[in-house]
């Protein structure tokens, strides 16, 4: 059941009308009489502009940082007649879906345009649900590269006229220089303007501010194979050695089984890998990593910007960070990688884990073996133990190395 509205509207339903760029001109009739029942109307700048002199409501551009301001704006403007601009479809990457959160929807009353994906496919020829859309704005852009894979089709929601040259430049440095690329500004509006080519030679000066990014992605030769899914080759790390391996790195995650939405913490984050992969499996996922050296914390914040997940949250000392309430919230996973001799550690692990949430706990030495088989029979869940082996040269031959094995204790805490 998901929670009430943070704020109790008491006036009528809020119009959340969505235009585009062809302003007035494109509006339904019932969109412009909307429009001209509000006292007070909401919108940025360009939005507002786009309004003819009948519309007598007073005007108020966003204030910045929106979202913060946003509970204390609405508080102030409860009982009035209230509208809100939005661009193309409000709940599509939106003003409309904040509002929803906010106020509940039965407050709001959504009005759409046509979004600028769907305006986008439409001079593309592409099929919408077959498209991968990354939005850019408010958000780091390099959560593009886990979406990059050859013969993906990606449209880019652009920040601001400058992101266009960002998006190439990424393609450009990560091996995708050989992209298509197809700039699309203005769409739907008497100003639309189209610009193809391609990453590896895109010289197109910054232009409207108002665009998107359309991505044939398409890797250069022998370029690595990055996929969402867990198991990512060795090499995509950097660090000092201290790295879950990538096939027991594919075990691990799989038995933490994220979902979209969930949080994992991460205890003993090394080169940062399990909560790296973690996040990359669904945009939505989240993860908190721990480790207790300075080097180790920087090579893992280096991975995860070079692997498309920059907004993972790093932490120091797990027992330290987790007294008291440093670290908020409730995970819904806990990997326990390193430390597992360290004093009160899984207490205050298992004490933070949600009911129904998973905790998995990793093991290479005899000491920490055993804890696993005490935890176990007293906490239920599976043992197993893996034994990779690696395909090595030996001379003119091939040997078989084999690595550390690997004992793994894997539980879900009653609800």
């Amino acid at each position: 059941m998901s929670a009430g509205p943070a704020i109790r509207w008491a006036g009528p339903r809020v119009p959340v009308v969505g235009i585009g760029a062809d302003g007035w001109a494109g509006l339904s009739e019932i969109s412009r009489d909307a429009l001209r029942e509000c006292a007070v109307l909401l919108g940025s700048a360009r939005q507002l502009a786009l309004l003819p002199d009948e519309i007598t409501a007073t005007r108020h551009c966003w204030p910045s940082p929106l979202v913060p301001a946003l509970p204390g704006l609405l508080a102030d403007l409860r009982g009035t007649r209230l509208g809100v601009l939005a661009s193309g479809d409000p709940m599509f990457y939106g003003i409309g879906t904040t509002l929803a959160r906010l106020l509940g929807p039965e407050s709001l009353r959504v009005l759409p345009q046509p979004s600028s994906a769907s305006l986008a496919c439409a001079r593309l020829g592409w099929p919408l649900p077959e498209v991968c859309i990354v939005s850019a704005v408010g958000r780091p852009l390099r959560r593009l590269l886990p979406e990059l894979i050859d013969g993906r089709r990606i449209l880019v929601l652009s920040a601001d006229a400058g992101t266009p040259a960002e998006i190439v430049e990424l393609l450009r440095s990560h091996g995708f220089g050989p992209s298509p690329v197809t700039l699309l500004e203005q769409l739907g509006g008497p100003a639309e303007r189209i610009v193809s080519g391609y990453a590896a030679d895109w010289r197109e000066p910054p232009g409207d501010p108002l665009n998107l990014v359309a991505i044939a992605v398409t890797g250069e030769p022998g370029h690595p194979r990055r996929t969402r899914l867990p198991g990512l080759p060795d090499s995509a790390y950097t660090g000092d050695g201290q790295l879950t391996k990538s096939e027991v790195r594919a075990l691990t995650l799989a038995a933490l089984a994220p979902g979209p939405g969930e949080t994992l913490w991460d205890i003993g984050g090394g080169s940062g890998s399990i909560a790296i992969e973690w996040c990359r499996t669904d945009p939505s996922c989240r993860a908190v990593t721990f480790e207790i050296l300075d080097r180790r914390r920087d090579q893992i914040a280096a991975n995860a910007s070079t692997l498309g997940v920059p907004e993972l949250e790093i932490r120091g000392e797990a027992v330290a960070e987790l007294t008291g309430d440093a670290v908020p919230g409730t995970p819904d996973a806990i990997f326990l990688g390193g430390g597992l001799t360290t004093p009160e550690l899984f207490d205050r692990c298992w004490t933070r884990l949600r009911a129904g949430g998973r905790l998995v706990a990793n093991a290479v030495t005899a000491e920490s073996e055993a804890l696993l088989v005490s935890w176990s029979g007293e906490h239920g869940g599976q043992l197993r133990r893996f034994q990779i082996y690696r395909g090595e040269p030996l001379g003119r031959f091939t040997a078989w190395r084999p690595q550390l094995p690997v004992s793994q204790w894997s539980v879900v805490k009653d609800r």
